[in-house]
């Protein structure tokens, strides 16, 4: 259908509309029209500024699938050169080594593209730091987000083999979901099923250098992130031993000495101590870019 008659279908459609519904839902189904429209220009535009600004000899479709919103429309209309199942592998690749720093790994159990309820991903996670709840929390948003944004026609994801000493269930329910349309109340508690908002955060937020701390602000809540060669880390600023923030804690290798009680915290280890456990905030840094998430229990939590 030529792009004429297809507009001029989409007008009669609407008009149709009007006289079925009322006028409130032919105004409700322009909006959404003029969603559809900016959507699809805009991946239009970033097409043509990618292609425009390709190096010679780049391969045209690296370099739109390289782009999150153009990857999407290629997905959409299974365009993409990449079929789920290698998404979700470079999805889980971009974790590992988070997962590593809270003893942990992920492999693939099963992905079922016809399930009932929509294409289902099923994961094994090994580890986990040794069964601590907050580990194992930020090792499920983490998980979902990489997942959500590399292959996000994966509707429903089941992580198995939780840590045996850890207090959440056997099986978990991931349920994938792209950071800006994140529903529900950010303040509801996890348990109601609400995701976990993600932010980016930027540069000036980031540690300069190896071996590095800062402190920085995100919805309220003050997050501590360390630098470690090859790996950045964000926790809540609250020493669980003695409540003080940890702004000027020292660091010492990988040992994080908080400056109030001189209580040590693995930092490459998810946070683990002697006398307490640090409570770490899910992050993936990636592309230049790094986002943390702030689950709701931590969002409604004190500073």
């Amino acid at each position: 259908m030529a792009g004429q008659e297809t507009g001029e279908r989409i007008g009669a459609l609407l008009d149709e509309l009007a006289q079925q519904a009322g006028p409130e839902a032919r105004d409700t189904a322009d909006e959404l029209v003029r969603c559809l429209m900016e959507f699809y220009g805009e991946g239009l535009a970033r097409t043509v500024r990618l292609l425009r600004s390709a190096p010679d000899g780049a391969d045209p479709l690296a370099v739109l699938t390289a782009d999150e919103l153009v990857s999407d429309l290629l997905i959409l209309h299974d365009l993409h050169p990449e079929d789920t199942a290698t998404r979700v592998g470079r999805a889980l690749d971009k974790v590992r080594p988070y997962l590593g720093s809270h003893a942990g790994d992920v492999e693939v159990a099963g992905l079922d593209l016809e399930a009932a309820d929509g294409p289902t991903l099923h994961l094994r996670l090994r580890g986990s730091c040794d069964g601590c709840l907050s580990s194992t929390q930020t090792v499920r948003w983490t998980i979902e987000e990489a997942v959500a944004r590399i292959a996000p026609e994966v509707e429903h994801i089941e992580v198995e083999g939780m840590a045996a000493e850890s207090p959440q269930p056997a099986l978990l329910q991931i349920l994938p979901h792209r950071p800006d349309d994140a529903p529900g109340d950010p303040v509801a508690s996890e348990e109601a099923g609400d995701p976990a908002r993600w932010y980016t955060l930027g540069p000036r937020a980031l540690p300069m250098g190896d071996r590095a701390t800062g402190v920085t602000e995100v919805a309220g809540r003050t997050l501590l992130l360390v630098r470690l060669p090859g790996q950045l880390y964000a926790y809540r600023d609250r020493c669980p031993v003695c409540a003080a923030s940890l702004a000027p804690a020292s660091l010492d290798g990988e040992l994080l000495r908080c400056a109030g009680c001189a209580a040590e915290f693995d930092v490459h280890r998810a946070g683990r101590g002697e006398k307490g456990h640090l409570e770490p905030v899910p992050l993936l840094e990636e592309d230049g870019s790094v986002r943390v998430a702030l689950p709701g229990e931590l969002l409604g939590a004190g500073p």
